[in-house]
């Protein structure tokens, strides 16, 4: 998804954000590059043969990956710089071959001095359509003219 301009107006209680899936499933070389970017190099993340000795069935993604991910795709909607508050909690795991879906729904739309601000609740599925990330996310939202 590329950055679009979302102004106050165009957003009401109940809608939907844009839909956005990875260009791509993930690969496991996509956990090693965030690995290195983030300094996290938990074999389970890289090896394996290590998550197979400790009951997984192989590697898994960076919760933090994928919070990366659903923020490129909330920065890319509402803006980087009219983000007021971001959380996520993880509710399963991404695993190789993984193509991930980020969706949001507008929960609130409201003044708040003078900035204009929305509320949503944001969703990552992988491609089964299991929520692997929830979350909630404030913006501030420029208005119209």
């Amino acid at each position: 998804m590329e950055r679009q301009e979302t102004y106050f107006e165009d957003l009401n209680e109940g809608d939907r954000g844009p839909e956005w899936s990875t260009p791509e499933p993930l690969k496991r070389t996509d956990f090693v590059k965030y690995a290195g970017a983030s300094g996290d190099f938990n074999p389970i993340h890289h090896d394996d043969e290590f998550a197979k000795a400790v009951g997984y069935p192989s590697v898994f993604g960076h919760g933090m990956l994928t919070a990366g991910i659903l923020s490129h795709y909330l920065t890319d909607w509402l803006g980087a710089g009219n983000l007021r508050r971001f959380r996520t909690r993880f509710s399963g795991q991404v695993w190789p071959g993984d193509q991930l879906s980020c969706g949001a729904t507008v929960t609130k739309t409201y003044e708040d001095g003078e900035e204009r601000r929305v509320e949503c609740d944001l969703t990552v599925t992988n491609q089964k359509g299991d929520v692997v990330i929830t979350g909630t996310a404030t913006a501030a939202l420029p208005a119209r003219g």
